[in-house]
């Protein structure tokens, strides 16, 4: 694997926008430090009149802007090439920064809180105070989770502890963990990484995928004692937040910093289940059109329709991203075409560098996109997610001040797959060839499959390790690793569930990140539904207002202004429609191949 200064520059990240100089950040960063302490003369002060209450916020924010800028750049390093000591160094630095920054500001909410409504709401009712009313507001409905000054730093003080976890799984996978070679198609012994298991899990040549998984998850699987306590300590700092805030359970609490019921999550469960029959039927279509007695978990990934060539260089990834959202308008295309030429996006892999993909908004700067690109259809796929949150990000800091800024976690899906189905669209329209429009159908189902099914098991199997520990079942890997087979088994019935994927669970790093993923189904299901209104009408406006809301409201009031409303179960079901007739369609386009 390429070392990171083996990587042509046009396709790494530019850093100066956010600074010039690591010198400069690390000057920024004592600068940052030397100021904090100075917060504390606004304790006691908010409840005095209006201006010492909005000059308390301000200055807050003010600082929190800095501290996020320092936590962003030094992040971002770490994320390009973890494995260099100085950038793990300045990460160091800056989660310290962000501690000591978290403590100083312990005191803001419960303050307000403390603040009589009355008086609150007088504060707020002048015009200029529109923009703190939601921030407001989104403090004092959670009063009764709210503790005194002294337990507030106490779990202030806990947050770099908290982070130990996901911070020894990053390092274990990212840079310790060395995988085993394994055989391309050609026979050649070749090194398995993080990045191209994605491409041998898709490879046509069966013993190339199930060498691949086998390997991937087996090596999983000899940490899986370490990989379990990991987890599990994960999963207890959970429990203890959730307990010492008053909640019924860490679920309720992760919801709740989005306003989101419960109910919503349970519905989403619900709804997959009551369609895991059109899922047996694409796994039965699946083993029809592969030719197979039996299909194995390592046969999900691989293309359905046999000698379809969709080598994509990312020079042409470009393009297909930009046709497929012209319907978001010209302001957009022309951000795509900023996003290029400013080196907003990390390309390829190298040694050291995170797994996946993701968009990190930077507020006043632009956002940064880490990609791990190796010229696959699935690939171009990312791109154009990954640029969908980019784009919300940006929508979102360009019209709202830094109060408002950052959308919540609960929307933060929509806008990237939105642009994963508008490239779907753009695709089925423009392609003549049978073969590939059936790959491409293919790939659309998917997206159904890992997105809406399989991130809603992984939605229930953090749901159900965290009320195994909750009833006081230790987390232990057997647990685990039975937890996830047996969802395996349930989800994917009619498939074979071999031995090695009980260990997938602690291949997934968002479960460091607590009942995050079921909003890559739920937002998948608002998604469809928008592209949908998109393609039919050409109307955007409902779409791009929605982009620039940011968080200024609750996340679910922001999805009705883009069209969907999720507090009925019905975008969920109207999505498992499209997949189940989309399992007729490809099931009839390929009679029509073999024919």
């Amino acid at each position: 694997m390429r070392a990171r200064n083996e990587i042509d520059p046009r396709y790494q990240w530019d850093f100066t926008p956010i600074y010039q100089t690591d010198e400069a950040w690390e000057a920024e960063l004592n600068e940052v430090a030397a100021g904090i302490p100075k917060l504390a003369a606004f304790e006691g002060t908010l409840k005095n009149s209006r201006e010492a209450f909005k000059a308390g916020i301000d200055a807050v924010m003010a600082v929190a802007q800095r501290v996020e800028r320092v936590y962003e750049y030094a992040s971002l390093h770490r994320a390009a090439d973890g494995g260099e000591p100085a950038y793990q160094e300045m990460d160091g630095k800056a989660t310290n920064l962000y501690v000591q920054f978290s403590m100083a500001v312990a005191f803001l909410e419960p303050e307000i809180l403390e603040i009589p409504e009355d008086t609150l709401q007088a504060f707020l009712a002048p015009e200029e105070m529109k923009p703190y009313r939601h921030f407001i507001d989104n403090i004092t409905r959670s009063r009764e989770h709210s503790l005194d000054k002294a337990r507030e730093q106490m779990l202030a003080r806990l947050g770099d502890v908290s982070q130990a976890p996901s911070d020894a799984y990053e390092m274990l996978t990212n840079v310790d963990m060395a995988l085993p070679k394994v055989h391309d198609a050609e026979g050649n012994e070749v090194p398995l990484s993080q990045g191209n298991f994605g491409t041998f899990r898709e490879s046509p040549v069966r013993a190339v995928r199930e060498e691949a998984f086998k390997t991937m998850f087996g090596t999983y699987g000899k940490f899986n004692n370490t990989f379990a306590a990991m987890y599990a300590g994960s999963v207890k700092m959970d429990t203890f937040y959730s307990d010492v805030r008053g909640h019924k359970s860490a679920c309720e609490r992760a919801l709740f910093g989005t306003n989101v019921p419960v109910s919503v999550y349970d519905s989403l469960i619900e709804a997959v289940h009551e369609s895991l029959p059109a899922m047996r039927a694409y796994l039965e279509l699946r083993k029809k059109a592969l030719g197979l007695e039996k299909l194995d978990m390592y046969d999900l990934y691989c293309p359905m329709v046999a000698d379809v060539d969709f080598n994509i260089p990312f020079e042409e990834s470009k393009k297909l991203v930009k046709a497929a959202t012209l319907p978001l308008g010209e302001e957009y295309q022309n951000l795509l075409d900023r996003a290029y030429a400013e080196r907003w996006m990390d390309v390829y892999e190298n040694k050291g560098k995170r797994s996946g993909a993701f968009s990190m908004g930077v507020f006043g700067v632009h956002p940064y996109v880490l990609l791990n690109y190796t010229d696959t259809l699935d690939d171009v796929f990312t791109v154009a997610h990954e640029l969908g949150h980019s784009m919300h990000s940006y929508f979102s800091d360009a019209t709202q001040d830094y109060l408002n800024h950052d959308y919540r976690i609960f929307v933060a899906e929509v806008a990237s797959t939105v642009n994963e189905v508008l490239l779907t669209k753009y695709l089925l329209k423009t392609e003549t060839d049978k073969a590939r429009r059936a790959y491409i159908l293919n790939h659309f189902l998917e997206g159904f499959r890992t997105t809406l099914f399989r991130q809603t098991l992984f939605a229930e199997f953090e749901r159900k390790a965290h009320e195994l520990y909750q009833a006081g079942t230790p987390l232990t890997g057997e647990v685990l690793n039975r937890v996830y087979r047996e969802l395996c088994e349930l989800y994917y019935a009619g498939a074979e569930v071999p031995e090695e994927i009980q260990y997938e669970w602690s291949y997934i790093p968002h479960f460091y990140s607590a009942f995050y993923v079921y909003q890559y189904a739920t937002g998948f299901s608002s998604a469809v539904s928008i592209a949908d209104y998109l393609t039919k009408t050409g109307d955007n406006a409902g779409y791009l207002k929605f982009l620039s809301l940011g968080g200024s409201d609750y996340a679910m009031n922001e999805l009705k202004i883009g069209g969907v409303d999720l507090t009925t179960p019905e975008p969920v079901k109207a999505a498992l429609n499209v997949f189940a007739e989309s399992v007729q369609e490809l099931s009839a386009l390929l009679d029509e191949l073999n024919a």
